[in-house]
């Protein structure tokens, strides 16, 4: 493989919902109503996109306001003063495979307010900037290695091993490590980036005091409000942000990648920021890659609220109101590559319905020169489709596996632009 550094934003653990309310949703494909999707290529005012100057500069900027206004809320601009602080550097790290960086960034430019810290594994021994994988985690850095030199995050934590009382303790080194295949990443020559994603937005109810959305004084009430999808996937942006200046970092092939939750918010901050040059989303479910139409498994009735705008749960159980659906939201990548990824058990997630957002996606990649989805059928599990659009359906439950990493890597290595 190219010696790139693809940003790892993966988020790997957690279900899509609790499991109560799993019993909740339709899980027979007979019952699944008949629905008509929004062309992406449709104008508000009626008229259609022909060309891709008028997917630039008309569509495109529609059907981004439109998923602010109604799902994720609106995000603010960068920060103007932030500041980056490395606090660890490792060039023989695990083994001698890596370079470690710990890196914490300053959102408002100073120690006492809003900051992520990202953890950056670097392939060893390579000549010139690499690609990077980029994705947030579910239960701080110290979960994804169990490399005694990674900070012990101070955020408030979800239930999990090692997990005192919302607090990590030294127990929770390596509890998701399975999740992230870090030195068989790094081998592939690509680099791994990750944080927290409690850092920005704890992922629990009743939580916003805790994030960073005070700072912005944004009013929660406000249907537009960000929610914390749309904070997670700013973050994402911000960890780029810092990416962008290491000179050991490909800034051109970074990939912003996350399983479940935090599959769609790589898929939202993949459909605002242009700069990742792909994007990855795995088990994302509805609010991510399932389409909002199909009422199987997860629906807006169930999801959380937390997650979203405040205008989005108005759309319960009238899902065709909606002015967009999961299709556009892929589009949205368009012209860059998409993974869209799920599982043969998390029915929740509805893959069936991922697969069929990702082929709707086809006319925008299509009208870019970009190709599309290279299957008119949903594949049987455990055949990937690597194509522009690229899908697969693993046999197993919700998660991110080995199996799935290794082919995001060979994705990455075949659709990653050439090196600058």
């Amino acid at each position: 493989m190219r010696a790139a550094v693809l940003a790892l934003m993966i988020a790997a653990g957690g279900g899509a919902s609790p499991a109560a309310a799993q019993l909740d949703g339709n899980a027979d494909e007979a019952k699944v109503a008949p629905y008509s999707l929004p062309d992406p290529l449709r104008l508000t005012d009626g008229g259609r996109v022909t060309t891709p100057a008028g997917w630039w500069r008309r569509r495109r900027p529609e059907l981004v306001s439109l998923f602010e206004q109604t799902i994720y809320g609106v995000a603010p601009p960068a920060p103007r003063r932030m500041r980056f602080e490395q606090t660890d550097l490792d060039g023989a790290a695990l083994g001698g495979l890596a370079v470690r960086k710990q890196v914490t960034v300053l959102l408002d430019g100073t120690p006492e307010g809003p900051q992520l810290d990202l953890l950056l594994y670097l392939p060893a021994h390579t000549r010139g900037p690499v690609p990077v994988f980029l994705g947030l985690n579910f239960h701080g850095n110290q979960a994804v290695s169990a490399d005694p030199a990674v900070a012990i995050t101070h955020s408030w934590v979800v239930p999990a091993t090692g997990i005192v009382k919302g607090r990590a303790s030294l127990h929770a080194r390596g509890i998701d490590a399975a999740d992230w295949p870090i030195e068989t990443i790094l081998r592939a020559g690509y680099g791994v980036a990750t944080f927290f994603s409690g850092d920005l937005y704890p992922d629990a109810d009743g939580k916003v005091a805790e994030s960073i959305q005070p700072w912005y004084r944004i009013s929660p009430s406000a249907r537009d409000h960000w929610g914390a999808i749309a904070t997670w996937a700013w973050g994402l942006s911000r960890a780029y942000d810092y990416l962008r200046t290491d000179p050991q970092v490909d800034a051109h092939r970074v990939v912003v990648i996350g399983h479940s939750r935090y599959g769609k918010a790589a898929l939202w901050a993949g459909a605002r920021d242009q700069r990742f040059a792909a994007v990855i989303s795995n088990c994302s479910g509805e609010g991510g890659a399932s389409l909002y139409r199909r009422n199987f498994g997860e629906t807006i009735r169930v999801m959380n609220n937390y997650w979203f705008a405040p205008m989005f749960k108005t759309f319960a159980e009238r899902e065709a109101a909606l002015p967009v659906d999961a299709h556009e939201l892929i589009a949205l990548v368009a012209p860059r590559p998409v993974y869209i990824a799920g599982a043969t058990e998390d029915w929740w997630a509805d893959p069936r319905g991922s697969f069929l957002a990702a082929k709707a996606a086809e006319p925008v990649y299509r009208l870019l020169g970009a190709g599309g989805l290279a299957a008119d059928a949903m594949p049987p599990p455990d055949r990937p489709v690597l194509s522009p659009i690229a899908f697969h359906l693993r046999t197993g439950p919700h998660a991110i596996t080995p199996w799935d990493w290794a082919n995001y890597i060979r994705f990455a290595d075949r659709y990653l632009p050439a090196r600058r």
